[in-house]
């Protein structure tokens, strides 16, 4: 489908380019739709020491332009990803919270920051190489439209007045639903997914057919915009060691560590643990790390109580029936139902000291069957069918 031009101007589309196959295969499609397609690239995070991929990622992005015949647009946004992301990731593990960074980063920094940017210079849009679908009420695909909307300034609601859908991508092993589940509606009707209908392996192909510079590249790997770094060498930046004891059940001594922060609940590396004992409790200000076998109650929940909820489209009534994931490598949402918290139950971090948006009233979302390492801090990304309907932080 070729969108429709008003007064002979093409739609114009700003294409995050990471460095990376997927994001150079969105933008050459835009360019076969006859989108005015402009390449972007974010300079979020430098450092000279580990395995900063930010240079590569740059050296990558202009190779991949110069090939499209596009311009490309550098954005340092070194100073917002520090203050939304990397703070963030500080204080919550100094709060023996496990944080998941991935989520914010799209929805505080991908389109919030750079779409905002983009909006201000005049695009129509932000395009991404993200593995996911979106979809308006009457279900057109939004890979390709069929209207030019105007431009405006950021706001929570689409200007259109329809309701948009965040699906997940036709291969579960490689969706990022998940990662997406904090954008609104607004982010949503400003964003395109290029990619949407076709497999991982289609996408490499077009790579390699048109001799992309990049075609052979390996997918990033690592925290969002950081690269390649173990989380507990980017923890150890500002968080100091900090050697005590690992206990069992029994209240044994079994070990020691190099700070209760650096771990996280069912995590074994890092800690020469006896065979089946998983981290079940941290104790950072003790110092102090748990660790029992893979069955024990700790290691294994029902019920889980969330905060910081967030609907992305339509508004449902409790209880409600989902799908749910309570971590992204979990391939297929567990059957679980959302409830409401009893009165009684209150939230016990003060996430508005973190975040001031977030909520201190919770939600809670009971499983049919036992969720292994449920982490603090975490987030759980709810379904009904191929739909992701929203989210919230593991309390």
């Amino acid at each position: 489908m070729t969108p429709s031009k008003k007064d002979n101007q093409k739609i114009k589309v700003l294409v995050w380019l990471s460095g990376g196959v997927d994001s150079a295969v969105a933008a050459y499609l835009l360019k076969q739709q006859w989108y005015e397609v402009t390449g972007g690239f974010m300079k979020n995070y430098v450092s000279e020491t580990g395995n900063c991929t930010t240079y590569d990622d740059a050296t990558e992005a202009i190779k991949v332009a110069d090939f499209l015949w596009i311009k490309l647009l550098s954005f340092d946004l070194q100073k917002e990803y520090n203050e939304k992301i990397i703070n963030y990731i500080y204080e919550w593990y100094k709060k023996w919270i496990t944080p998941n960074p991935d989520v914010l980063c799209n929805s505080l920094i991908k389109f919030d920051v750079f779409l905002q940017k983009a909006l201000d210079m005049g695009f129509d849009y932000i395009a991404t190489g993200h593995y996911a679908r979106i979809e308006d009420a009457e279900n057109v695909p939004r890979a390709t439209l069929n209207v030019t909307p105007k431009t405006s300034k950021w706001k929570s609601k689409p200007e259109d007045n329809k309701i948009y859908k965040l699906l997940k991508w036709h291969d579960s092993n490689k969706d990022q639903s998940y990662f997406l589940a904090g954008l609104n509606q607004f982010q949503l009707s400003k964003s395109l997914f290029p990619i949407w209908a076709l497999e991982k392996p289609e996408v490499r192909k077009i790579a390699k057919q048109i001799w992309l510079p990049n075609a052979e590249r390996k997918d990033s790997q690592g925290l969002c915009f950081v690269g390649n770094v173990p989380i507990r060498t980017f923890l150890e930046q500002k968080l100091p060691k900090k050697e005590w004891t690992t206990i069992d059940e029994q209240w044994t001594v079994i070990g020691k560590h190099q700070g209760a922060r650096f771990f996280t609940i069912g995590q074994r590396q890092g800690l020469n643990l006896p065979p089946d004992r998983y981290v079940t409790k941290i104790d950072v200000k003790k110092n102090i790390v748990t660790v029992w076998p893979r069955w024990s109650e700790f290691l294994n929940q029902k019920e889980i109580h969330l905060t910081d909820r967030h609907r992305i489209g339509q508004e449902y009534a409790l209880p409600l029936e989902v799908g749910a994931k309570i971590r992204y490598r979990q391939i297929e949402p567990q059957p679980a139902v959302l409830v409401k918290s009893p009165k009684s139950i209150k939230s016990k971090v003060k996430w508005s000291t973190l975040q001031p948006w977030w909520l201190d009233d919770l939600m809670t979302i009971v499983f049919d069957d036992e969720q292994w390492a449920v982490a603090p801090g975490q987030v759980v990304v709810a379904y009904i069918g191929d739909e992701c309907i929203g989210s919230g932080i593991i309390e």
